[in-house]
């Protein structure tokens, strides 16, 4: 009787896994132009084949790399926002310290994205767009709410407030070390105290 050469279900569910691995390790050491498909592939010990099964390109890998982190954000903000018996205060710094350790322990994948997002198809860059707006959209409504309830100023400017926080967490990749004197949870304690303080009223 003829061995069956189909590959167990949990190895197979780890095919994709081990595709994004590799490829985030490769970019990361590489850079994305300077990696090709066939040395994805023989680091996660599969076929082109399997690749093209799961990802279809080697851009739907850089895309998917930074939207499981982007659909993890999204998930938690949801979350998090919904807790309408909290105040809206408390839940703005829960939102604002859980950006900044999901962004920390998933800082190869940021970095490898912004670094090379101008890479993806017009196609794929439009929806990753359009998946960020959705995220910062709903992270702005918590700052509207509490202007809402006079927790927060009134003169803030919710989009300003949205932009200046995401452009010191998007910056985190340039400067934060996992060696370094400060842990994640401590770097997210200080950016939502300061976010916090700079919107609440006095």
């Amino acid at each position: 009787m003829a061995r069956s050469t189909t590959p167990p279900k949990a190895t197979a569910a780890a095919v994709p896994q081990r595709l994004l691995a590799e490829a985030t390790r490769l970019f990361a050491e590489r850079g994305y132009d300077r990696t090709s498909v066939q040395e994805i592939v023989e680091a996660a010990g599969v076929t082109k084949g399997a690749l093209y099964h799961y990802f279809g390109s080697k851009d739907d890998l850089l895309h998917e790399i930074y939207g499981r982190v982007l659909r993890l954000q999204m998930q938690r903000l949801e979350a998090i926002a919904g807790k309408e018996a909290t105040p809206v205060a408390e839940r703005l710094v829960e939102a604002a310290a859980d950006v900044v350790v999901t962004s920390i322990g998933n800082l190869d994948d940021t970095k490898i994205f912004f670094r090379s997002m101008h890479q993806l198809s017009p196609e794929k860059q439009k929806a990753v767009r359009a998946d960020r707006r959705r995220y910062h959209e709903k992270f702005r409504a918590l700052v509207e709410e509490g202007q809402r309830e006079g927790v927060f100023r009134q003169e803030v400017r919710p989009d300003l407030v949205v932009d200046f926080f995401f452009g010191a967490v998007h910056h985190l990749g340039t400067w934060y070390r996992e060696d370094g004197p400060l842990s994640a949870g401590q770097v997210a304690a200080d950016f939502a105290d300061m976010l916090l303080h700079s919107v609440r009223q006095p």
